[in-house]
């Protein structure tokens, strides 16, 4: 059965005399200690009738004398060993850090955000040139083009995705055309519904929401793959027998991104118009196949150009962004979910800044 130190009080000549007994040990000393920081005024503490001791039962007597302004009495050598090393060890820093202020709080947290932003940029541009001298290498060594990989990226990028983006191209045509008619009818002009719908779905929205999409769907799974990859130094395993991680892994990625991006915006861009068609059929009177045939005379084929320069840019952020957040994947599997979210958010940013970036360029070279 476990013993517990324990204390009792007597009257001495100056004042109260505490008298501790048992063992004071880390494994024992608990409800004493709770007892001895309700006591008010002590003359003494008597650890005579102390069986052991160790650091932790030192530092409670040693707090305990401190606080009450009590002397230790009774001591053994080794209780005075721990209890002058317990003395030796006092430290008057607060143990929560000083607060700055709030103007310093914001300052610092800017700062450090700018410097991590500043750090990713210059990691993304390093990957991008390990990924061109990949693919310089397999250019060098056509043997080690990775063809079959490719072919399965493709798959997952763009023929798997075809589905959930011609829904969402649908619906976006469905609500373009719909909310502009209802702007335009009151200027009496709901027939040039079908130019905002043509022009936004092959120059903006078509190649925007695609890469929105692609993004959260291919891009996520990239980063958890070849973080989960990197995380069971399956990653490491390649380079040990000789297969660089790049040409297996990031290239393929790459590629279909890029590639598949083109063929998805126009799909998207199309299945988009048609969703417009749709819905003015029925709330325009605007029949199907007229406004079809409408939006070949009224959409530039410029517009179909600047969707379809746009579209492998994208396709390479997405993916650039989505493999390097998986290659930094360290640690544990918390980094996993947390590299994911940002190739997901980094990949969304960027393309819309380099949207903006496009919009603006365009317009300045006469494809507005």
């Amino acid at each position: 059965m476990r013993e517990w130190a324990d204390f009792e009080t007597r009257e001495g000549d100056g004042g109260t005399v505490l008298a501790v007994t048992g063992p004071l040990t880390v494994s024992s000393i608990g409800p004493l200690d709770y007892r001895l920081r309700e006591l008010d005024s002590l003359e003494a503490i008597d650890i005579s009738g102390v069986s052991a001791i160790d650091t932790v039962g030192a530092w409670s007597i040693w707090r305990a004398a401190t606080d009450l302004d009590a002397k230790i009495t009774g001591a053994s050598e080794k209780a005075e060993r721990l209890i002058d090393a317990v003395k030796a060890a006092e430290s008057s820093a607060s143990i929560h850090p000083e607060r700055l202020g709030l103007f310093e709080r914001v300052a610092e947290s800017m700062g450090e955000i700018v410097v991590e932003w500043g750090r990713g940029v210059l990691g993304i541009i390093s990957f991008l040139g390990g990924t061109i001298l990949a693919m310089g290498s397999v250019i060098r060594h056509p043997r080690r083009f990775p063809l079959v990989p490719i072919v399965r990226q493709f798959e997952l990028v763009g023929v798997s995705a075809l589905g959930i983006i011609g829904l969402m191209s649908f619906l976006i045509g469905i609500v373009i055309a719909q909310q502009g008619a209802v702007q335009l009818a009151q200027f009496g002009a709901e027939i040039y519904t079908i130019n905002l719908t043509g022009r936004l779905a092959f120059r903006e929205l078509g190649v925007l929401m695609t890469a929105i999409m692609v993004a959260g769907r291919s891009g996520s799974a990239f980063a958890a793959q070849i973080g989960t990859m990197k995380l069971t130094e399956e990653v490491d395993a390649m380079r040990t027998i000789g297969v660089s991680p790049m040409e297996r892994l990031v290239l393929p990625r790459i590629l279909s991104a890029v590639f598949m991006m083109i063929p998805l915006c126009f799909f998207s861009s199309v299945v988009a118009i048609i969703g417009g068609a749709f819905i003015a059929n029925f709330a325009l009177d605007i029949p199907f196949w007229t406004f079809l045939q409408r939006i070949r005379e009224v959409v530039p084929i410029t517009d179909v150009w600047v969707g379809l320069v746009k579209a492998p840019v994208f396709g390479l952020i997405v993916a650039l962004s989505g493999c390097y957040q998986g290659m930094q994947v360290s640690g544990n599997a918390e980094d996993v979910g947390k590299r994911t979210t940002m190739a997901v958010v980094q990949a969304i940013f960027m393309v819309i800044v380099l949207d903006a970036f496009f919009a603006v360029f365009f317009t300045e070279v006469g494809w507005a």
